[in-house]
């Protein structure tokens, strides 16, 4: 199905379904007064925190804060998109979703891209583990045996064989009808501009299909079997593979155990699996990234608890640096994040095989904590016996203390700071906020807005709206996001939405939605947009905290619309032509008005000629 689902159906989907028999389940609920209540399956606990209503139809967990309605719950629990969480519950209730706009032709075309997608890497990963049963995969068997490998975890983590020839997948997928261009699409042929050639990405590896969280195959890595370079090699991104996104080896851990309590962080599918063998179920591995926010953040909604595991070299050293960095503004009163460094020229592999599960486990469970890292972090090279080097150690673990969510922690960071610097924790919090005080004020109705800077830097490389200080209509939209019940004091029509801003047509269809009446919680309007463009947009708008305080920022938004309006009576005729058309040719549909509007000013320019 494509097409977006209108909101009245929404609102009458929830109204027939009980949140307490769709969480019932899959979580074992007892009655408590008028309520249930039972084991929180978002975060693990003895003591039962977690509370569902029939009443007010909606969940919540007094331990980690999770809430929301039965879609939040399906979207939580079982890992679904939005649109397929409403597919499911209207299934139940043998309903049909309906969409708008399903007779769109490029929606049809984009939905019958992702479903080749999927089906044609599923074909492809069956195509691998035929051939690693054939006398062809006999080098790549004889492989995974001496690298201790049992026939159930290869089972488990579907391991094939791609065979030493140049068109050997070409073939098995043109023979059922595979278009070259949608193989090369998807990363699993090479084209080759200069000769025009085609032939398999993959040739003579030990193939390792990458599923996201749902079992389905997305990507594929490869480690070679003779001297070829690179070792391993990844599949490229594609329409349905974001590597800063997906981890190896998630899927498989939820198999394993459903109550997963902690996760630990790998750098290769040959850790991962190899971990698996010793019964050490519960290690996933980034895909030739860094870890990212986008990781840390799925991870988190799974475990209260994350492992990172380096090299204990220099580069491992730096690797954990940039993971420190990522993972402090994640860290909420309750998460855990620990720092597992291995001997020199060892990794997981090896290490597990030498000392053996227990061994291994053990390392894990001694890890460094966050705070124990950062200060060891902070005084490396130092000589905290010299006053400049001391303030230099403060100043670091200072600034890291600010990006952690206000909380325990951060008070807790800020006390032992003051007991290793021997300077007043007072005069720390003092330091924190007039750090905070020191960011830009709201712009007052008759100036221009001056553009604050950003909470913190991104994860990962990010498209140039994202870098650095965030837009001017992006400011709006964060505040939106952030309270949307600040719509209210939006003027009734869009014309305040700067046109030639790329986050104009995204601000007005947040404000449409709000306006349903249906969007009250920043939670659901993301669900709304989850699995889009537009949904990781407004999840990274999410993740950064306003600079402004909660009390003055309805005034931060009706000084930008203000100046929104300004600015855009000042356009000429020709600007809005220009910004009109700019947006068409991205590839955005005008509203039926805007392309009235667009015919105006043509013949209006056209006369001026």
């Amino acid at each position: 199905m494509v097409g977006q689902i209108p909101q009245r159906f929404i609102d009458d989907l929830l109204a027939r379904v009980d949140v307490v028999e769709v969480v019932g389940e899959r979580v074992k609920l007892k009655k408590a007064g008028r309520n249930h209540s039972g084991l929180c399956p978002f975060h693990q606990e003895k003591s039962p925190s977690f509370t569902v209503s029939a009443d007010k139809q909606f969940y919540h967990c007094f331990g980690c804060g999770a809430h929301g309605n039965a879609l939040r719950f399906l979207m939580e629990y079982d890992n679904l998109r939005f649109p397929e969480a409403v597919e499911q519950l209207a299934a139940r209730q043998g309903l049909e979703v309906p969409r708008e706009g399903a007779d769109d032709p490029r929606a049809q075309a984009r939905e019958r891209k992702r479903k080749e997608g999927v089906n044609l890497l599923e074909l492809s990963a069956s195509f691998f583990r035929e051939r690693l049963k054939m006398p062809e995969g006999q080098g790549a068997r004889d492989y995974l045996a001496r690298r201790g490998l049992s026939p159930e975890v290869v089972r488990d983590f579907g391991l094939g064989y791609a065979p030493d020839g140049w068109e050997a997948l070409k073939r098995h997928l043109g023979e059922r009808g595979v278009a070259e261009a949608v193989q090369v699409e998807y990363g699993l042929l090479v084209h080759r501009e200069e000769s025009g050639r085609t032939y398999d990405r993959f040739r003579d590896r030990v193939m390792f299909p990458i599923r996201d969280i749902r079992g389905r195959t997305i990507a594929f890595g490869g480690r070679v079997l003779g001297d070829a370079k690179p070792k391993y090699l990844n599949s490229p991104e594609t329409p349905v593979f974001h590597k800063g996104r997906e981890l190896y080896g998630l899927y498989e851990a939820r198999q394993a155990n459903p109550r997963l309590e902690r996760l630990v962080i790998v750098e290769g599918y040959m850790d991962v699996v190899a971990l698996a063998q010793f019964g050490i179920r519960n290690a996933v591995a980034t895909l030739g990234t860094a870890t990212t926010e986008d990781h840390l953040a799925r991870l988190f909604r799974m475990v209260d608890e994350v492992v990172f595991c380096f090299d204990g070299d220099r580069a491992g050293r730096q690797a954990a640096s940039r993971a420190l960095e990522t993972v402090l503004p994640q860290m909420i009163d309750g998460r855990q994040a620990r720092f597992l460094f291995l001997p020199e020229g060892e990794d997981p592999d090896t290490l597990v095989r030498r000392e053996g599960a227990e061994a291994f486990e053990d390392r894990v469970t001694c890890a460094s904590p966050l705070s124990e890292f950062l200060f060891e972090h902070a005084a490396e090279g130092r000589d905290l016996a010299s006053l400049e080097e001391r303030e230099r150690f403060a100043s670091r673990v200072l600034g890291a203390i600010g990006r952690l969510p206000e909380g325990v922690m951060q008070s807790l960071l800020l006390t032992e700071l003051s007991r290793r610097t021997g300077v007043d924790q007072s005069s720390f919090e003092a330091l924190m906020a007039r750090g905070a005080e020191a960011r830009p004020a709201a712009p007052s109705a008759g100036e221009t807005p001056s553009p604050m800077p950003p909470a913190g830097p991104p994860a990962e490389p990010a498209p140039s709206r994202e870098a650095g200080a965030l837009g001017q209509m992006a400011r709006a939209l964060q505040l939106l996001v952030h309270e949307p019940s600040l719509v209210e004091r939006l003027p009734e029509d869009d014309d305040w939405c700067d046109q030639a801003d790329p986050d104009a047509a995204l601000c007005r269809e947040v404000v449409r939605l709000l306006r349903a009446g249906g969007y009250r919680s920043a939670q659901v309007l993301l669900a709304h947009f989850h699995g889009t463009p537009e949904g990781e947009r407004l999840a990274a708008l999410a993740r950064r905290e306003p600079l402004v305080p909660k009390g003055v920022r309805g005034a931060e938004l009706d000084n930008w619309v203000a100046y929104f309006q300004r600015h855009r009576r000042r356009r000429t005729p020709q600007e809005e032509y220009d910004a009109l058309l700019a947006r068409t040719r991205r590839g955005e549909r005008l509203s039926r008005e805007e392309g009235q509007r667009l015919n105006e000013l043509l013949m209006a320019l056209k006369g001026q000629g």
